[in-house]
């Protein structure tokens, strides 16, 4: 018989995503029968798949050795960069800047250099990080932006600061706000954008209609004019749902596509621009706004952070 004993970041889960994720050698369907067969218990009772495990349960298990075993440990993300932006830590979260050209995950292309690999990393090599000493937590990021988008990005170094960070999220308690460089002048100079937006999968590219249409989802793109000169004009967006490509497929909805989008955009106009092939788009602000309570993060509340220098705003003097 061997016992684990649930620490903090490994509380509130369900038993068996607990076990899957601790005991990856142990298939479901044994999983599942040692349950059943009280050979898994917690606190010495019997406990069903479904039971939430509560920091300081013990676990039971009397299962086979074999399913302990574990491979020598290699890390991924030592191979990642070591270059971070970093705005804000604590010991709950870090606030960072994600520059563009930088994943935020792994995708089917790049796998190592990522955000979150340089994260944990980064933790890792502080020593506040040991996957080894976690049972099943790792460091996660709450938001993400595209590749091609800089700005800003939360994330949570432990599993209260990530269930209370995506709950806020979720909640609107958590403002986002971009800038953008599009052509010409959105109509009226501020206002709220509707729409419906629909997604190719094989083109990887969305549509957005202003009347519903079956698989489309709600969009909502508030926005107001800063500056305009030269047939541009510096938008700042706060986005009130988060859809893929949302920015850049609403703006070009209304005929103001995003400098720079090759995608969304309009390439003769961009290379009137002088060719420019980086989308004009930034995640520059986040602003924390809890109306409900916040735990450990309470000390967040009502902090605002900003990214000073956004590389397009500086090609153009005027807008400053």
């Amino acid at each position: 018989m061997k016992s684990l004993t649930i620490q903090k970041n490994d509380a509130d889960q369900r038993l068996d995503k607990f076990l899957s994720k601790n005991l990856p050698n142990l298939p479901q369907s044994l999983l599942y029968k040692y349950i059943r067969k009280k050979r898994i218990k917690v606190n010495g009772k019997r406990a069903d798949i479904s039971t939430r495990l509560r920091e300081g349960d013990v676990l039971e298990l009397y299962i086979n050795d074999e399913f302990f075993e574990k491979p020598e440990p290699t890390y991924d993300f030592l191979h990642a960069g070591t270059k971070l932006n970093i705005l804000y830590e604590d010991e709950n979260v870090l606030v960072l800047d994600k520059p563009v050209g930088l994943l935020s995950h792994p995708d089917d292309r790049e796998y190592v250099d990522t955000l979150i690999g340089r994260v944990k990393r980064y933790l890792y090599e502080k020593g506040e990080y040991d996957p080894e000493s976690e049972q099943s937590f790792t460091p996660a990021l709450v938001n993400r932006i595209d590749r091609n988008t800089g700005g800003i990005v939360l994330a949570a170094k432990t599993a209260e600061a990530l269930r209370v960070l995506n709950r806020k999220m979720k909640d609107r308690e958590i403002h986002k706000f971009y800038l953008c460089a599009v052509h010409g002048k959105p109509q009226p100079e501020a206002g709220l954008l509707k729409g419906y937006l629909q997604k190719d999968e094989q083109k990887n590219k969305v549509f957005v209609s202003r009347d519903p249409r079956p698989g489309a989802k709600t969009i909502e793109t508030k926005y107001r004019v800063l500056r305009s000169e030269k047939n541009m004009s510096l938008v700042e967006v706060e986005l009130l749902t988060g859809r893929t490509h949302q920015i850049r497929a609403h703006f070009a909805s209304i005929g103001c596509p995003l400098v720079g989008d090759g995608k969304y955009g309009n390439n003769q106009k961009n290379r009137k621009q002088g060719g420019r092939r980086k989308q004009f788009l930034y995640s520059y602000k986040t602003v924390f706004d809890f109306t409900t309570d916040a735990g450990s993060l309470e000390n967040l509340n009502g902090r605002v952070f900003e990214v000073e220098n956004v590389w397009f705003a500086e090609q153009f003097p005027n807008f400053q």
